[in-house]
């Protein structure tokens, strides 16, 4: 199946471009935009679709996720640094090792307040004459210490650097009062745009047919079932597609289809694979490009290209469109984990 674009989008990517100009138009200032809406509708394919129309092109973009099963203080600032060279970075070592997350990091820690100061200098070091932009996945998930700092990026001043905040509702986050907090703080702060996506409607998931199936007709009745069937999650629309390749639009709703019954019985894995392996394969499945995925990650697309091909040899694969079936068979797929 031919990768599909985003759809239906166009009024949030140019309060994106709006807020990108503002940044970066001269006197040095934080812009603001945050995406909330619920798994699988979209927020990360928005941002990094944003991320590619900006012009001019970012002098430094600091991407980071949270570590959902093992969350650590300063998650999003360890997973910026990852793989950057620090060495030349303005900070005492002990507290870069903190910030970072070495496993050699001093037993001793500094203050809350003195680490946060801490880590707000290190964001600007990062940033330096600027542009930049600075990319929050998964808000909903991240550390306290994390959700302060970003609190505090939205507000500092003269900071050369957009901000772009992905979050699911703050009822489905790890600490809901810190998220709407947060949330509200963000919300607030000068010139900050806030947007809610919603799932697609019909026109949109007859786009999306249409970069499917083109030069096919798609009867408005195909549309309608698969609207239904998937609530106009742009997530569950393209795993089902997946799903279903090679089919014809008519036959996907002849008859009810369970997805999960629908595949072959998943094979048995011919390697175990690593937990950096599995986020990366839920991203192909979710119809990442490698440069996507080096950003939802916060990894280089080297790193990615050489997971990619490690993927297709674990499982057998012979494209990437296969390897994100086998995602679907295995149920490794995570939707929650891709906006």
């Amino acid at each position: 199946m031919m990768p599909v674009s985003m759809v239906g989008r166009a009024g949030e990517l140019a309060e994106f471009a709006s807020a990108w100009a503002t940044v970066a138009g001269g006197r040095p200032r934080t812009g603001c935009v945050v995406v909330t809406g619920a798994a699988g509708v979209g927020k990360s394919l928005l941002i990094s679709a944003a991320l590619d129309g900006l012009s001019p092109r970012p002098v430094t973009i600091l991407t980071g996720t949270a570590r959902v099963h093992t969350p650590a203080p300063y998650d999003w600032l360890a997973a910026a640094l990852s793989g950057r060279d620090t060495t030349e970075l303005p900070l005492p070592p002990d507290a870069l090792a903190w910030l970072a997350q070495h496993p050699n990091a001093p037993r001793e820690r500094y203050a809350p307040d003195a680490l946060l100061r801490l880590a707000v200098r290190t964001v600007r070091a990062l940033v330096g004459a600027g542009p930049a932009v600075l990319v929050v996945e998964d808000l909903h998930a991240l550390d306290p210490a994390s959700l302060n700092l970003v609190g505090e990026l939205a507000t500092a001043p003269d900071l050369p650097a957009l901000l772009l905040v992905g979050s699911r509702p703050p009822e489905e986050a790890v600490s809901p009062r810190l998220v709407t907090a947060t949330l509200a703080r963000l919300s607030g702060a000068p010139g900050a745009i806030r947007q809610h996506l919603g799932p697609l409607g019909r026109p949109e998931v007859a786009a999306v047919l249409g970069q499917v199936y083109p030069g096919l007709p798609v009867p408005p009745a195909v549309v309608e079932a698969l609207w239904r069937r998937t609530g106009g999650n742009p997530y569950r629309l393209v795993e089902l597609l997946v799903a279903e390749r090679g089919r014809r639009p008519e036959e996907l709703v002849a008859e009810p289809v369970n997805l999960r019954l629908l595949v072959e019985p998943p094979p048995a894995p011919t390697a175990e694979l690593t937990g950096r392996e599995i986020e990366v394969l839920s991203c192909l499945a979710a119809g990442m490009s490698n440069k996507q995925v080096a950003r939802s990650l916060g990894i280089s697309v080297r790193t990615v290209t050489v997971h990619v091909s490690n993927l297709l040899r674990k499982t057998g694969s012979a494209s990437r469109t296969e390897a994100a079936l086998w995602a679907v068979r295995q149920q490794l797929t995570d939707p929650a984990r891709h906006g």
